[in-house]
């Protein structure tokens, strides 16, 4: 089996799959994770196949029968729900199998940023990043931005990166009045990008089903176990979390952010340092640089 979640999997699989394989596929995709608890029999019905058919399907996948794909997906939703306690617990562990190695906190860090941060960028589907890159150098479109308890910070980092690239970026409002307001006002020619992470947030799927009911476009950051915003978004840009604490690490997420503004700026042109110039202008002329 690849890393990562089984619906990233199944994405990536579609293109392999038979015509009725690929109706399991996207059953699944549609009411992940909960269609996969379903029975073969059931599972079957609702995609309008038959029940070897979805047997066949996750053999494809790489497990030897239905039970086995469930018991994968129970340990994922275990993976996708850990709290920084649980994490606590694992990263001592870890670090008490590894007593033979490099246990400084330097050798480490280095080891586990390093093979996360290249591991991401190789497994990040270059269709979704030149979409990605593609929707956000679009001038006619407007770009709002939203985060969560600790992901506010890169949308703010990746909002910030936009401003000085073009006009009609926006962080989405704390406040309830604004928030409704900016949500309730989107429309075709707008983007959403959202940031959500394990434990992940009701509110972030509230605003992506809001965002696609008015015929925006959403683009989501989120980790290999993808949140539940993954079904109304158009484009996923994933990233591991693994880190030496018992926090998950933003370190890949920010190279993935990182990538996408240096595909923007390319996609730009003359336009991007023409927008800089003017940015630097304004700021001069305030006394802020």
């Amino acid at each position: 089996m690849a890393s990562g979640a089984l619906a990233d999997v199944i994405r990536h699989k579609l293109g392999d799959l038979s015509p009725a394989e690929r109706k399991v596929a996207r059953v699944l995709l549609a009411n992940y994770p909960s269609a996969g608890f379903e029975t073969v029999a059931v599972l079957a019905e609702r995609a309008g196949v038959s029940a070897p058919t979805v047997i066949r399907f996750v053999n494809r996948l790489g497990y030897r029968g239905f039970p086995d794909f469930q018991t994968a997906l129970r340990e994922e939703l275990d993976e996708r729900n850990a709290s920084p306690l649980s994490l606590y617990e694992t990263a001592d562990r870890a670090r008490t199998e590894a007593a033979d190695g490099d246990v400084s906190l330097l050798g480490q860090g280095s080891r586990l940023f390093s093979s996360a941060v290249a591991q991401t960028l190789t497994e990040l589907p270059s269709h979704d990043l030149e979409h990605a890159v593609s929707l956000l150098a679009d001038g006619k479109r407007r770009i709002t931005l939203a985060g969560g308890r600790f992901t506010h910070l890169l949308a703010q980092y990746l909002g910030l990166h936009l401003m000085q690239l073009r006009g009609d970026i926006r962080l989405l409002p704390a406040g309830d009045v604004e928030r409704t307001a900016v949500l309730g006002a989107l429309t075709r020619r707008d983007v959403l990008i959202v940031f959500d992470y394990r434990r992940y947030e009701q509110d972030k799927v509230t605003m992506a089903q809001l965002a696609l009911e008015q015929g925006a476009k959403v683009i989501l950051f989120t980790d290999r176990w993808l949140s539940p915003v993954s079904t109304h978004a158009e484009v996923v840009l994933s990233s591991l979390v693994t880190t030496p604490s018992p926090y998950d690490s933003f370190v890949p997420t920010l190279a993935v952010v990182e990538t996408v503004v240096a595909g923007v700026v390319a996609a730009l042109g003359d336009d991007a340092p023409a927008r800089l110039r003017h940015t630097e202008e304004i700021a001069r002329r305030m006394g802020l640089q």
